[in-house]
């Protein structure tokens, strides 16, 4: 099955076909402003990885000593070893990425594409909607949350598509619980949105009523070190995990206490791992999961709901184990397959309808 984009056909046509053919090699720089590695540079090189198997030339334009060079360059992408105003698509990758790819591209015949990892309410919505109307073609929403936040700021809804990032499938490596330990674990950006803060509260409260509950909060961030001095003795904090398959099948049960989540990408990876999620009912992490689909929602900001959330899940392993299968299944249905045609079906409407 070929894999590339038709230039020169009529939008209707790109439309209505599932697979997409290039007549040409397009030419795509990926922009990201970024010095640390977190969800949005992990879900950028997974889209190069899959649209270079579709046959699509690509550089991406990066902080030069940052952590997505150096992997970029490991899994041999130039870092933009050709102007990004020849380049057919310029897609920026974070707010600061758009400005600078807007600067870079004005008056050239590239097109502009923006993908929003976030989801946090614009201070000033209409300077937010100027951005996102005036200086991009078009925008990847990682999920209806975000595409929602667009619209109500004033940015037109069909100028926007929802592209759920997507998730690998590895071989399932099942672990039989002992009962010595339940291990719940956690793995993000150390910031006051991923709420590291709501599971040490909620490790604290689980001391007498699950006192074999044991919290692994994985990563790194600005708000580590105080996490840490606030943690109750049954948590530990491993840094950056760089086996990530091997962090997740540790766990019985996983857990994201966000205030605020765009979509939830360490969560579906649990979830791929079939490890079960409490997660809070938010974004798009309300998004991942449906009833019984594998773990469970509670309010945002609540330690105690997350506790007794905690206790519930580990009161029935084999409820605990059906879950996790449940998991895996849901996690299937957010493939990166499935991310990369959708992208590369946006490019080409962006193209034809240039």
């Amino acid at each position: 099955m070929a894999h590339s984009i038709t230039i020169g056909c009529r939008p209707e046509d790109a439309k209505k076909n599932a697979t997409v053919v290039f007549l040409r090699p397009l030419s795509i720089i990926h922009v990201d402003t970024e010095e640390t590695w977190r969800g949005g540079q992990e879900s950028l090189l997974t889209l190069a990885r899959g649209l270079r198997v579709r046959g699509l030339r690509q550089a991406i334009l990066c902080p030069p000593a940052s952590a997505l060079a150096e992997r970029a360059r490991a899994d041999g992408f130039p870092i933009e070893p050709f102007g990004l105003r020849a380049a057919d698509i310029v897609h920026a990758h974070s707010g600061r990425a758009q400005t600078l790819a807007f600067w870079k591209t004005f008056g050239s015949r590239a097109r502009r594409v923006v993908t929003r990892h976030v989801a946090f309410k614009p201070r000033h919505p209409w300077l937010h909607r100027v951005k996102y109307t005036r200086t991009c073609h078009g925008i990847i929403a990682v999920s209806e949350a975000v595409r929602r936040g667009l619209v109500e700021s004033g940015v037109p809804a069909e100028q926007i598509e929802v592209i759920h990032t997507g998730v690998a499938i590895p071989e399932l490596v099942s672990r039989e619980h002992t009962g010595s330990e339940f291990v719940i674990g956690h793995m993000g950006a150390f910031t006051k949105e991923k709420g590291q803060d709501v599971a040490i509260a909620a490790a604290s409260l689980l001391r007498q009523s699950l006192p074999h509950a044991k919290f692994i909060l994985a990563g790194e961030g600005p708000l580590l070190n105080e996490i840490r001095r606030r943690a109750p003795e049954n948590v530990s904090f491993p840094g950056f995990v760089p086996d990530r398959s091997a962090f997740f099948t540790a766990l019985d049960l996983f857990v994201m206490p966000s205030r605020s989540e765009a979509w939830g990408l360490a969560a579906l990876d649990a979830m791929a791992h079939g490890v079960p999620v409490i997660a809070s009912d938010i974004g798009g992490l309300a998004e991942i999961f449906e009833p019984g689909s594998g773990g469970w929602l509670v309010p945002a900001d609540d330690p105690a709901a997350l506790a007794r959330a905690i206790v519930v899940a580990a009161s029935d392993l084999e409820r605990l184990r059906a879950q996790g299968e449940k998991a895996r299944e849901r996690a299937r249905l957010f493939s990166i397959d499935r991310m990369v045609e959708q992208t590369a079906a946006f490019y080409n409407r962006m193209i034809t309808a240039g």
